[in-house]
């Protein structure tokens, strides 16, 4: 049974915030993000209501982020009510150490916490929050350093590192895929590299993938002795999809949206695209997406039932 995943892009982030700026007292006098994933919604609101905006620390140091190179100060007579925004909200450990942080500081202020995006057992450690999305889920912002990575197959060219301008299957190949532009880089590590490269080129894939940090445990390349044989072969996303088929991954990261539909129809296993940054299904990326859909209707079903 295909595997679906709850995901929001940047800019689901920021529709959702829009639809919810309402909840939001809009009396406050500052926003304060939670680095690093906090600072994006908490930039958003504090843009969007017209108000000062600064980082925890900067908050606790009693600093405004602000256009100059040191900022400015918080002016404690004209600041009484501050927001306290996180990306999300899952076991409450980061908002736990961001509220130890602020505990000397409590006393000076009325501090409301909140999060755009909460679990069912998570919101009630928040005053506000936007939505409820329970896990399994997946967000934009911070999936390359993800726990979902350690269950993922990844692509390299197009993923890893910048799609390579040409192929001559020699020379010029050769100190491209050598000293290739890093592109997304992972910070966990990554359980199968399924790549469409020639084993003849291991040796030097290998040494790049050390060379820039990037840490996996497999690296499964084709077998054929030449582009042309490749070329003639063509089946790249069946390939792709075979391997990650019968691995334990639950999620395919590749960079063609062509390919990505090939290789979750073939798998019957989710795909993450960086073309679009979509999660493509193997109905396709409209179908995920209704299928989400539904289930948050359902879920909200659901809870508005038990409390009758």
């Amino acid at each position: 049974m295909q595997k679906y995943f709850e995901y929001r892009s940047i800019s689901d982030m920021n529709n959702i915030i829009l639809r919810n700026l309402h909840i939001f007292p809009h009396d406050i006098d500052l926003v304060v993000g939670i680095p690093r994933s906090g600072m994006m919604p908490a930039n958003l609101i504090a843009l969007y209501l017209n108000k000062p905006y600064t980082d925890i620390d900067s908050f606790i140091s009693g600093r405004i982020l602000g256009a100059g190179r040191r900022g400015s100060f918080i002016e404690k007579d004209k600041t009484n009510r501050v927001l306290v925004v996180d990306d999300s909200i899952s076991t409450g450990e980061s908002m736990k150490e961001a509220k130890q942080k602020c505990a000397h500081v409590s006393k000076d202020y009325k501090i409301y916490w909140a999060a755009i995006f909460a679990t069912s057992e998570s919101k009630k450690q928040v005053d506000f929050y936007c939505e409820i999305i329970d896990y399994p889920r997946i967000f934009q912002w911070n999936f390359f350093h993800s726990y979902h990575i350690t269950k993922s197959c990844f692509d390299i060219d197009g993923v890893l590192c910048v799609d390579p301008v040409t192929d001559d299957d020699g020379p010029v190949y050769t100190e491209y895929i050598s000293h290739a532009t890093p592109l997304y880089q992972p910070t966990v590590c990554i359980d199968t590299i399924v790549s469409c490269r020639l084993e003849k080129y291991r040796s030097i894939t290998e040494k790049w993938l050390q060379d820039n940090h990037i840490q996996y445990k497999h690296l499964v390349m084709l077998d054929f002795p030449n582009k042309a044989e490749r070329v003639k072969w063509g089946r790249h996303g069946e390939y792709k999809a075979g391997v990650y088929k019968k691995s334990s991954a639950s999620l395919f990261v590749e960079s063609s949206l062509a390919q990505a539909r090939t290789i979750a129809a073939v798998s019957g296993k989710p795909v993450f695209c960086t073309e679009t940054f979509d999660l493509v299904y193997g109905g396709g990326i409209l179908q995920a997406k209704l299928t989400t859909r539904l289930k948050r209707k359902i879920k909200k079903f659901l809870r508005k039932f038990s409390k009758q």
